[in-house]
């Protein structure tokens, strides 16, 4: 290249015009707008929300230096170039739009329930995606003492998991216990039915506070369960899991007459949770029983007499022999009625169904 061109380098560098004197002039509200913009513009953070920011306040300014470079300093390449910076930045905010469409939750409640429940379990957002869109990704909602179910009269046709809440449980007027936030509204319901039964709620659904959760229709959601084996995984663990929570929460309230806490995990219990049809007609209530800690055998047997003057020859016949043990049926006083004179039913009865069956 010549050095003697002025267009070379070493001209650029260091043998460039000077300046004669700094013009006084305004180039225009229009350009000082678009700077204004850009410097707005690139105090935007970082990741795809920063740059979609960042390139939302760039388009307006390259919009505003190309009107600058038509309108006041009429210069063709001035206007060119801005015109090309700014359908770049609105390809770029068009194109992180559609990602965030397409990897992210725009519903708040659902990115929300994403990270406090999913996320730990590792489930991919594609997945999540396709578990809200068989709820067609609606968030509903109950107003405080609005019902859910009403024992005997709402069919079983629907799953509702709560985001957000507190709702009552309760049978014939009685509480059982809440459902709080994450957990599934009617899990014993849907495990208790098998995808061609039909049934109505055992108990009463009532909002406390205002609640919002998310519902997926019976039929729609066992075509999901049906069509991805990873996503029927997933709810069956889901949902077995929060039926245990809820069995665990009804701890509380068993007591026997002598005031220990009954545990829901020994299998004698299932008696009392699931009455067996003997117990309405036995008469075990009747007999005294003796039971040990843990063991699901009572030891029965006939009272000694009371007259302690009487003749040997008076003795009872069966004296000596070994005590009968009893089979686990007769294990509780009566089937149908707990130690602390609590309906079973209305305790266990809602998540026994079709567990023990």
């Amino acid at each position: 290249m010549n050095s003697d061109d002025p267009t070379s380098i070493d001209s650029i560098i260091y043998n460039h015009t000077l300046c004669n004197g700094w013009t006084n002039s305004s180039e225009g509200a229009i350009y000082h707008l678009g700077n204004t913009i850009l410097f707005l513009g690139y105090m935007g953070g970082s990741g795809a929300y920063g740059a979609l920011y960042i390139l939302s306040f760039l388009t307006p300014a390259f919009l505003c230096l190309a009107l600058w470079g038509w309108l006041t300093l009429c210069g063709l390449d001035v206007f060119l170039w801005n015109l090309l910076l700014m359908l770049q930045c609105l390809a770029q905010v068009c194109h992180l739009i559609f990602r965030l469409m397409q990897d992210g939750l725009a519903n708040e409640e659902l990115s929300a329930l994403y990270t406090a429940v999913y996320l730990p379990l590792d489930v991919p957002v594609q997945v999540f995606k396709e578990i809200t869109a068989a709820s067609k990704s609606k968030v509903l909602s109950l107003a405080a003492e609005e019902t859910y179910a009403v024992e005997g009269k709402t069919p079983i046709d629907q799953l509702s998991f709560l985001l957000s809440g507190r709702i009552r449980v309760s049978l014939e007027g009685q509480f059982l216990h809440y459902i709080f936030p994450h957990q599934f509204l009617d899990s014993p319901e849907w495990e208790s039915l098998r995808p061609t039964e039909e049934g109505n709620f055992q108990v009463t659904l009532t909002a406390e506070t205002d609640c919002y959760y998310i519902s997926w229709r019976r039929r729609r959601l066992y075509l999901l369960l049906s069509k991805d084996r990873y996503i029927a995984r997933l709810f069956s663990v889901m949902l077995r899991s929060d039926i245990a929570d809820k069995l665990y929460s009804l701890n509380d309230k068993l007591f026997a007459k002598s005031g220990v806490r009954l545990d829901i995990r020994l299998p004698s219990l299932y008696h009392v949770l699931a009455p067996s049809p003997q117990g309405s007609e036995g008469g075990s209530a009747s007999s005294p029983t003796s039971r040990t800690q843990g063991d699901a055998t009572v030891m029965t047997g006939d009272p000694e007499p009371s007259n302690h003057g009487s003749d040997a020859r008076n003795i009872h016949p069966d004296q000596g022999k070994t005590p009968v043990s009893k089979s686990p049926h007769q294990l509780w006083p009566s089937d149908t009625e707990m130690p602390s004179g609590e309906d079973s039913t209305s305790l266990g009865g809602r998540y026994t169904r079709g567990w023990f069956a």
